[in-house]
C-alpha cells in the first residue's frame, strides 16, 4: 500500500479527527512512559543504586509497557473519535484498556523475562498511568471542541452534492476535525444549501475568497461537473496552498465510506486503491493464518462449552452450514453453531435475521449476543474460503435481489468475505435492504484501501464489538 492509501486508511480508521488522534496516542504513548520513570523512582526511593541499575535499562521495557496498554486501548474504542463516551462509559473503557493490557504484559514476561520489570513498578506504572490519561483524556476533549484546531472548509457549490454534507456529517461530533466556513454558489447550478449559510463572493475571485476567510481547504462539491468549475480560479487556490479535495474523496477521508449518491465508475477507477498485487495477497492470507490459529488456541474451551449447550437444548445437529456467496462471485458453505430451531426454515424460504428472532434458541440467543456462534468460521477461514477481515458474505437468494437494487454491490465480492469488517464497526446489524445499501458504503470503502493495517486496526477493534455486544442479532 502506498503511503497516500496508508494516510487515507489512518484517516477513516481514527475518524474526522485523524490528526488529533494520532497526537493523542503520541501524547499518552509519552504520558505512560513518565508513568513508568515515576513507578521506577517511587518503589527505589530508598535504594538508589537499584534505581540507577533500573533506570540504564527501562527505556526499552517502558516503551513496551507504553505500546502493551496503549494497543489495548485502541482495541476498546478509545482512538476512535466517532465513538462517543460519557465520563462513566470513558473511565470503563480505560480501567479495561489498562486491565488487558497488564494482563498482557505478565504474559510477555511470562514468555521473555528479559523484559520484566517487577511486579511493584509495574502496578505503580498502571496506576499512576491511569490517572494521568484520564485527567489527560478529560482536557484533551475539551480542547476537541475549539474552533483554533480545526481545518476550515469552503464548499464551492451549494446544490444537492453540496447539501450532504450538511446531512450526512451535520452532527458536533462528525465536525471534530473541521468547521465549514460557507458554501459558495457555482454559477448556473441550482441552490439547495440554506441561503444563512451561503458565501457572498461580492466581486471577489475564488482565490480572494480564500484568503479573506482563512480558508486551509476548498471541497468541489458540484451537481454538475461539465462547463460549470473555475479550473483557473481552482488552481490559483491550489498554488497558493490551499487544499483541493472532491466531494467523494472528502467523504470517503472524514466518514471512512464511499458515498453511493456521488460516486461514479471514474471516482472508484482513478482513485487508487483495489490493492490486488501479490506480495498484499500474501500477506493477507498470512494475517488470516496466523489470527485463525491463534484464536482458535483460545477459543477451543469456549467451542467445546458451546456445542454442548447446544446439543443439550435441542439436540443435533450442532453445527449449521449454509451457502454463502465469496470472492468473484463463488458460492462455499459457511460453518456456524446452530443458533435456531431446525425447522427455522423448513419452508425452505430465505429470511433476514431479525430483533428477537422467535426462530431462535435460548443458547442461541447468547451465543449470537456474544458472537460465539461464530467461531466455526475459523475453518472456513483456514480453508481459504474466507479471509479473516472483509466484507460479511450474503447468501445467493439476497445477493441476487441486492445487486438488483443496489449500486456497485457486487463491488464487494472483489476481496474474500471477512469473519468482522470495517462495516461491522461502523454500522448496527443489518437485516434489509436498506441496511445493505448503508453498510455497503463501508464494505467499498474496505475494498478500495484494504491493507495489512487497516486489517490489523479492524481485528483490535472487533474485540470491543464483541465485548460490547455492539452490532448481535
Amino acid at each position: 500500500m502506498s503511503p497516500a492509501r496508508v494516510g487515507i486508511v489512518i484517516g477513516a480508521f481514527a475518524g474526522r479527527a485523524n490528526r488529533t488522534i494520532r497526537v493523542l496516542w503520541l501524547l499518552e504513548l509519552s504520558v505512560l512512559l513518565l508513568a513508568v520513570t515515576l513507578a521506577v523512582w517511587l518503589r527505589f526511593l530508598d535504594d538508589p543504586a537499584s534505581r540507577g541499575l533500573f533506570i540504564d535499562t527501562a527505556p526499552f521495557r517502558s516503551l513496551l509497557v507504553a505500546v502493551f496498554v496503549t494497543g489495548a486501548m485502541a482495541a476498546f474504542g478509545l482512538y476512535q473519535p466517532h465513538v462517543r463516551h460519557n465520563r462513566i462509559d470513558l473511565m470503563l473503557r480505560i480501567g479495561l484498556g489498562f486491565a488487558f493490557g497488564g494482563v498482557g504484559l505478565l504474559v510477555l514476561y511470562y514468555a521473555v523475562p528479559s523484559t520484566y520489570i517487577g511486579r511493584g513498578v509495574l502496578a505503580l506504572s498502571l496506576l499512576i498511568g491511569f490517572v494521568l490519561i484520564c485527567t489527560l483524556r478529560l482536557l484533551v476533549y475539551g480542547l476537541f471542541g475549539v474552533e483554533a484546531f480545526k481545518r476550515r472548509i469552503l464548499i464551492l457549490g451549494a446544490g444537492s452534492n453540496a447539501d450532504l454534507i450538511n446531512r450526512r456529517l451535520r452532527r458536533r461530533s462528525d465536525r471534530k476535525a473541521f468547521t465549514v466556513i460557507g458554501f459558495l454558489p457555482i454559477e448556473g447550478q441550482a441552490q439547495v444549501v440554506a441561503q444563512d449559510l451561503l458565501v457572498d463572493p461580492n466581486g471577489r475571485t475564488l482565490r480572494e475568497l480564500a484568503l479573506d476567510l482563512h480558508a486551509h481547504e476548498i471541497v468541489v462539491a458540484p451537481d454538475e461537473r461539465r462547463g460549470g468549475l473555475p479550473m483557473d480560479q481552482i488552481l490559483q487556490c491550489a498554488q497558493m496552498g490551499v487544499a483541493i479535495v472532491d466531494l467523494p474523496a472528502f467523504f470517503e477521508r472524514e466518514a471512512g465510506l464511499i458515498k453511493l449518491e456521488i460516486a461514479d465508475p471514474s471516482t472508484l477507477v482513478f482513485s487508487g486503491g483495489f490493492d490486488h498485487s501479490f506480495p498484499r495477497r500474501l500477506s493477507k492470507r498470512a494475517f488470516d493464518i496466523a489470527a485463525a490459529l491463534v484464536l482458535l488456541l483460545v477459543a477451543w474451551p469456549f467451542m467445546l462449552v458451546v456445542a454442548l449447550c447446544v446439543w443439550a437444548e435441542s439436540g443435533s445437529p450442532i453445527l449449521y452450514r449454509q451457502t454463502r456467496v465469496g470472492e468473484g462471485g463463488r458460492t462455499f458453505d459457511l460453518t456456524k453453531f446452530r443458533s435456531m430451531r431446525t425447522d427455522a426454515e423448513k419452508d425452505g424460504v430465505a429470511r433476514w435475521a431479525s430483533t428477537n428472532d422467535d426462530r431462535t434458541t435460548r443458547v442461541g440467543r447468547f451465543i449470537r449476543a456474544t458472537r460465539l456462534d461464530e467461531l466455526p468460521q475459523l475453518f472456513n477461514v483456514l480453508a481459504g474460503d474466507m479471509s479473516f477481515v472483509g466484507p460479511r458474505p450474503e447468501r445467493p437468494q439476497f445477493v441476487d435481489q441486492l445487486n438488483e437494487e443496489i449500486r456497485y454491490y457486487n463491488v464487494r465480492h472483489s476481496v474474500k468475505p471477512g469473519l468482522t469488517g470495517w462495516a461491522q464497526l461502523r454500522y448496527p446489524y443489518g437485516a434489509s435492504v436498506n441496511d445493505a445499501r448503508e453498510k455497503l458504503k463501508f464494505d467499498l470503502f474496505y475494498v478500495k484501501n484494504h491493507g495489512l493495517f487497516f486489517d490489523f486496526m479492524i481485528l483490535l477493534q472487533t474485540v470491543e464489538v464483541v465485548l460490547f455486544r455492539r452490532g448481535a442479532r
